[in-house]
Formats: structure tokens, C-alpha cells, sequence
């Protein structure tokens, strides 16, 4: 006898009609449970063939009963999967009357034939789950595999917490490299990456470029979601320098991470067509987590306030700062995280050592462009400005004219840096606003130790970018790079020397 996985009667040859004395005609095509669930005796039968459907084991051997209504036969079942060019499609059932030696003795052979198919079937089984687990999480492919119905397409609505990472400059750095180091490069950050995910109990939903999108809470719900996204963004930020000392090692720049967090109603499941389907999440709370990323430099992890209210005592955070995401309707208020507390004792700077600024002889003349989403603008758009104060990540720039309404905290911008000899050294440098203010007050402001210690004031984006429309030609900014030519790193490293 033969059933598909939907409980559907297929085949039943003349030995079956003759074992459990029920005519074909009776069985093909119909429901398993409307026709043999009529006798108690016959429950560990039924229960058998239920197993071999919705089990992942691959085989079932059981001696059981079975009432034909006119009397109670004792029958040696085996089932295993039914294949069609190598595709599990059902479950096919053997079984004899083993007061029969014959039939008995058939039943053997038909085992161990099957027991060899069987073998077969699990090396095949073994190399599907190894092959897919590295295009999935484990929690994905067992999902899929052990849940009746779970390629079927279709969702359902679930609150989890959501992290996107992604690395600053590597877009532009992987331009300059041979594929083969951009390639070494991410694998070994993946790499690093995916094993502090996984013991997180993180799900990698996909890697989109160099950017991970990480799911907490499915498919396997977890209470204390937030609270491992958090977790676990903390570790992958402090396991950084462990990556880029390998990267030092094998003579390959280093790379700096943005990871965003946001917890919120989405929904998850099976999205696509019946050829080609895939696992994810759809909804807004997927689009702002990209955006909360998006205002990170590298180093940090901001979250939502919905994270931080989910995380709740114990977590600890740095600046907060009030944005207005592209596409939400009002502003909305994103923490900085430094660390989390309640049995973890993770946490990291807020500010990283290279914050304090040397204020330069010299200052060095650039051209600077605020970015504009995707497009970088050309050269003409580029108007002039110095760097006035450096340190190895930040900078203070002095704007010119043209930029007095025109930037504001979170803004991208591109520069072109005059090298000593006052030519344009032919490379572009990418930074972050961190903040801006008046001329000379930015680099005073962070040469002391105490620098940080209103660094839980609230900073408003839109409040930037009103003072900087009431600021004349003296208003700078301060920067954080996020993409420097070895060219353009060469020559700054010098002016901070000299």
C-alpha cells in the first residue's frame, strides 16, 4: 500500500486486498483516516503509517494488529519513503500475515531489500541536510523538513526582533581590490560572524553583499528576543579586532562594522512561487532596521526604542539620538548601545581612542559633498572646506559658504583631499556627520578624558540641521571616516605627525 503525505490512498495491490480483506475500489484515492479508523484494534497499525508520514524517521518496523471485521490478524508493517526520480512523494507499506510462513518469508526479503534502499536513502538524506545547511540555518532546515506542510507557501504574523549589520566603506575598498581578497576578506567575517550568531540563537535569514540579516524570535520563538539581539551585537562588534588581525596578517585592510536593531510585528514564512521559494520576513519593522543601520558608523550598534523597552533593566546605552527615517511618518528616538548586563558583561566604548582630535598647523584644504541616498554626485558638486582637526577615525571640518544650511548630523558626505603639494590626491575619502557646531568648538570640546560625559544628551537631527541654516561661513562639522584610500591614510597619518 502507498499513501502521499496529504493522507491520500494511491496504490493497494491484490496481496493487501487479500491480507486486511478490503476491495481496491474502496481505497483508491480516498482518505486514510475515513477508512481505517473504524476498529480500536487497529490503532497501532494506523499509528504506524501516521509516523512513516509525518516523522523524519526514514524506516518503521512494528509488529501490530489489525481487525478486518471478521477477525484480528497479527501483521509484521514496515513503511519507508515512496520516491519518484528521487524525490520523496509518500510513504509505501509492507506487511504480511505472519501466521503465514511464506508470506512470512517474503517479507523478509522485501525488508531487507528495503533495509538497503533505506541506506541509500539516509546517505542521501545526510548530504541534503549538509548541502542545504549551508545555504540555511539549521533551524530553517529542520523547520522545513520536520513541519508537514512547511515548503507550502504563506506566513503568519509574529513579533520578533530583527539585526541587519553591515560593513562602512566596503563598497567602495572592495573596488580597489583583487576579487580573490575581497572574497577572503568576507569570508573570514562572515565566517567570525555566522558562529556568534548561531550561538545567540540567531537566525541568518541572508547575506546581502557584505550586509547579514539576522533574525531573533523565529522560526523557533524565543522569549528573550531582544535581549539576545542585543547580546549578540555586542560580541560580533568586540569580536572585530580578532577579524581584522587577520586581516593585518594576511596583508588585507581593515574593515569596520554598523549594526542596526528594531523589534516589531512582521510577517514570516514561505514567500515566493511553488519553483522557487524562500524563507524571510516582510514588513516596515524590516525596512526600519536597514535605516536605524544606516545611521551607524563603524563600531556601533543602535537599536530602537521598542528594543530597548523589550531588553529593559540591564542594558545599557550611551547617546541617544531623536531621527527621522526616510519613508516613517514622525521622529523616532535610537540608542546607542554599550553594553548589556544581567548575566552577560559585555559592553564596548561608545567612543573609540582615536575620538580625541589633534588640532592640525596646517589645516588641510578638500573638497566635500554631502551624499545624496545612493548618488554620490560628480565632481562639480564638491565645494570647498579645510580639516582643521584629526585624529585616526574623526576629523573637524570648516565649512565654506555653501555649506551653511546644507548639513546636518547622520549626513554622508564625499571628499577630495590636497595632498602637501596642493594638488587633489585622485581618491575618494567617505565620512559620517557626527555633529556640528561652531568654529574651534568641536575639537575643545572633545581633547579632555570627560569628553563623554554628556554623551546621554539628546542629539536631534532635525535640530542640526536648523542650527546649521542660522550658521555663517565659520560653522564646522565633525566627522567619522568610513572609507580612506591607503593613498589619502598615508598622507593624514603625516599631518598628524608633523
Amino acid at each position: 500500500m502507498t499513501v502521499d503525505f496529504d493522507g491520500r490512498i494511491i496504490t493497494f495491490n491484490p496481496a493487501a486486498e487479500s491480507i486486511l480483506e478490503i476491495n481496491e475500489s474502496d481505497l483508491i484515492n480516498q482518505n486514510y483516516a475515513e477508512v481505517f479508523f473504524q476498529y480500536e484494534e487497529n490503532d497501532e497499525f494506523n499509528q504506524t503509517i501516521f509516523d512513516a508520514i509525518y516523522e523524519s524517521a526514514i524506516r518503521h518496523n512494528a509488529v501490530v494488529s489489525f481487525n478486518t471485521g471478521r477477525v484480528l490478524k497479527s501483521l509484521a508493517l514496515t513503511t519507508t519513503y515512496l520516491q519518484d526520480k528521487g524525490k520523496d512523494i509518500g510513504v509505501i507499506a509492507v506487511f504480511s500475515d505472519i501466521t503465514e510462513l511464506t508470506e512470512l518469508r517474503d517479507s523478509l526479503k522485501a525488508m531487507e531489500k528495503i533495509q538497503r534502499l533505506n541506506a541509500e536513502l539516509e546517505k542521501r538524506n545526510e548530504f541534503i541536510k549538509e548541502t542545504f545547511g549551508r545555504y540555511l540555518s539549521d533551524d530553517i532546515v529542520k523547520n522545513l523538513i520536520e513541519t508537514p506542510g512547511g515548503l507550502k507557501l504563506g506566513g503568519k504574523k509574529q513579533r520578533i526582533t530583527i539585526m541587519m549589520t553591515d560593513l562602512r566603506g566596503f563598497t567602495s575598498m572592495s573596488e580597489k581590490l583583487q576579487p580573490e581578497a575581497v572574497v577572503s576578506i568576507l569570508n573570514n567575517y562572515l565566517g567570525e560572524m555566522t558562529e556568534i550568531i548561531l550561538k545567540h540563537g540567531g537566525t541568518i535569514d541572508e547575506f546581502i553583499g557584505d550586509a547579514i540579516l539576522v533574525l531573533f524570535g523565529a522560526p523557533v520563538w524565543k522569549p528573550l528576543h531582544a535581549e539576545y539581539a542585543v547580546a549578540c551585537a555586542l560580541e560580533m562588534q568586540i569580536a572585530m579586532p580578532c577579524v581584522n588581525r587577520w586581516n593585518k596578517q594576511m596583508g588585507l585592510p581593515e574593515i569596520e562594522m554598523g549594526i542596526g536593531i528594531h523589534t516589531g510585528d512582521v510577517v514570516i514564512g514561505n514567500i515566493g512561487s511553488k519553483k522557487r521559494t524562500k524563507y524571510g520576513v516582510v514588513g516596515k519593522t524590516v525596512n526600519l532596521t536597514s535605516r536605524i543601520e544606516s545611521y551607524t558608523t563603524g563600531g556601533q550598534i543602535f537599536i530602537s526604542r521598542q528594543t530597548a523597552d523589550e531588553v529593559g533593566e540591564g542594558l545599557v546605552t550611551g547617546a541617544r539620538h531623536e531621527v527621522h527615517p526616510k519613508g516613517v511618518d514622525r521622529p523616532i528616538t535610537i540608542f546607542e548601545v554599550t553594553g548589556i548586563e544581567r548575566g552577560y558583561g559585555l559592553s564596548i566604548d561608545s567612543e573609540e581612542a582615536g575620538r580625541r582630535l589633534v588640532t592640525l598647523k596646517k589645516p588641510i584644504s578638500v573638497r566635500m559633498a554631502v551624499v545624496e541616498g545612493k548618488d554620490v554626485g560628480g565632481q562639480e558638486g564638491m565645494l570647498k572646506a579645510e580639516i582643521t582637526a584629526l585624529s585616526k577615525h574623526q576629523a573637524e571640518v570648516g565649512m565654506g559658504d555653501g555649506f551653511q544650511a546644507g548639513v546636518k548630523a547622520f549626513d554622508n558626505v564625499r571628499m577630495r583631499i590636497m595632498g602637501a603639494d596642493g594638488s587633489e590626491i585622485d581618491d575618494d575619502v567617505y565620512a559620517k556627520v557626527l555633529e556640528t557646531g561652531r568654529a574651534g568648538t568641536l575639537a575643545d570640546a572633545n581633547t579632555s578624558a570627560d569628553a563623554n560625559a554628556g554623551a546621554n544628551a539628546d542629539t536631534s537631527a532635525d535640530a542640526s540641521a536648523g542650527a546649521n541654516a542660522d550658521a555663517n561661513a565659520g560653522a564646522n562639522v565633525r566627522i567619522k571616516f568610513t572609507s580612506v584610500p591607503e593613498a589619502v591614510r598615508g598622507f593624514l597619518d603625516g599631518a598628524m605627525e608633523g
